[in-house]
């Protein structure tokens, strides 16, 4: 059974791999989650974010 992690983990965790200048992969081991994992969730924001631009016009202000 996959492990679930809190909403808030996941959010930081994204942040993370934006910021920082470690590859997804180092990002993924310190935090203890897998590379697929932290991939998918990347992949999900930036979908998101794709989305809420088309839908509104600009980005997405209501996030964060």
């Amino acid at each position: 059974m996959a492990r679930r992690f809190p909403r808030e983990f996941r959010v930081r965790a994204i942040e993370l791999v934006r910021i920082s200048d470690r590859p997804l992969s180092q990002v993924a081991r310190e935090l203890g989650v897998s590379n697929s994992a932290l991939s998918r969730w990347v992949a999900e924001d930036d979908f998101a974010k794709e989305q809420a631009e088309s839908l509104w016009g600009g980005p997405d202000l209501g996030r964060g």
